[in-house]
């Protein structure tokens, strides 16, 4: 691999870290060969980037002694089955959102991705300084897995749509493409949502099997043709600030796993986190541009679907803490972290970014 300037410093303090724990000095000589798979297909080339560069740097610090072989979505495990398959050891470990398994436990959107939530830079506050990795590990726990943050897409758009959203009746009956807590939120608002693979999104708004769709934002909703099928693309992205990646690991095979394995394996997910974020952004701004000007309407929630969508919201949470100990734990906690991040960015961030955006006018 060749390694640029611009990309030394960061992988540098990445491996000096890694170097300094005392997991990575403990030399093995040990053969590990895994298969990673992934809840994404090879053409979404960002998100699946991730299993790939955990695989590739895992490889590079082991001297390929601890070998990754990532699968795309459907070549092992269909997509969304990938908690399933890591728990039951079908794989030893996989690459997924945890959005797609609030069937199993709703607590697990906690790891994903909230409406009305927390900014990527906020998610990683609350999980290594606040209490959200100790919550989130004790119900990861109870399913068999350990979970290793391994990516993270950023702000994500609202999404696309056949037709104009004037006002929150317009959701009544629509058919939307939406993963995670999303469509939970816009049932309340009389929407019908469908949870469906990346890779099967654009084939059913071609056919009108669906009306709208949500996926991440304009590099993979331009890679993924949905402008073709819809006209209009709304923002602002209420719905997901941010969407976090996981590496799931069997709880059995992670325990026989070497220790300095186990802190390879750490530092490629962060790594990956780092990249993917990186990478979105810088990608999105040049798609949105391209998609713009290739005549999508780009548009904005009117305020009173916005507020519609954070009372349904709010019922939502309240609902499912009522039926679910675990996730009224955890929601008390994030909602407490969320208000005092929420105060401090609106002093520091926001109010700052408002007043350089008008400057550029």
């Amino acid at each position: 691999m060749t390694v640029t300037r611009r990309q030394f410093a960061p992988a540098a303090a990445s491996l000096a870290a890694l170097a300094a724990s005392p997991a990575f000095g403990q030399q093995t000589n040990e053969v590990v060969k895994w298969r990673l798979t992934s809840s994404f297909p090879k053409s979404l080339d960002t998100l699946f980037g991730a299993a790939q560069t955990i695989a590739r740097l895992t490889g590079e610090m082991t001297d390929g002694k601890f070998e990754l072989r990532p699968f795309a979505a459907g070549e092992l495990v269909p997509g969304l089955q990938v908690l399933d398959a890591v728990a039951n050891a079908t794989v030893e470990c996989g690459h997924t959102y945890m959005g797609y398994y609030i069937g199993k436990n709703p607590a697990f959107i906690f790891d994903g991705s909230l409406p009305f939530g927390l900014t990527p830079r906020m998610q990683n506050a609350w999980m290594l300084f606040g209490d959200g990795r100790k919550l989130m590990d004790e119900l990861y726990d109870g399913f068999g897995v350990v979970a290793l943050p391994a990516g993270q897409t950023g702000g994500q758009m609202f999404g696309w749509f056949r037709k104009e959203l004037k006002t929150p009746k317009d959701f009544e009956g629509l058919k939307i493409r939406t993963a995670g807590f999303g469509g939970k939120v816009m049932s309340k608002l009389g929407a019908v949502p469908q949870q469906i693979a990346g890779g099967d999104i654009y084939p059913a708004l071609e056919r009108g099997t669906i009306d709208a769709c949500e996926w991440v934002g304009p590099y993979d909703d331009e890679k993924l043709g949905f402008n073709k099928v819809a006209q209009y693309y709304y923002a602002p992205g209420v719905m997901e600030l941010e969407a976090v990646n996981q590496v799931l690991v069997n709880k059995a095979a992670w325990a026989s796993l070497p220790p300095r394995y186990q802190a390879v394996l750490r530092y490629a997910c962060n790594y990956a986190m780092t990249e993917m974020l990186a990478s979105y952004d810088a990608k999105n701004a040049v798609a949105i541009a391209k998609l713009v000007a290739a005549g999508t309407k780009l548009s904005f929630l009117p305020d009173d679907i916005v507020k519609a969508l954070r009372g349904a919201l709010e019922t939502v949470l309240d609902e499912e803490a009522a039926n679910n100990a675990q996730f009224k734990k955890i929601l008390e906690n994030w909602r407490q972290f969320r208000a005092e991040q929420h105060r401090w960015f609106s002093i520091a961030d926001t109010r700052a970014e408002l007043a350089v955006f008008r400057s550029d006018r």
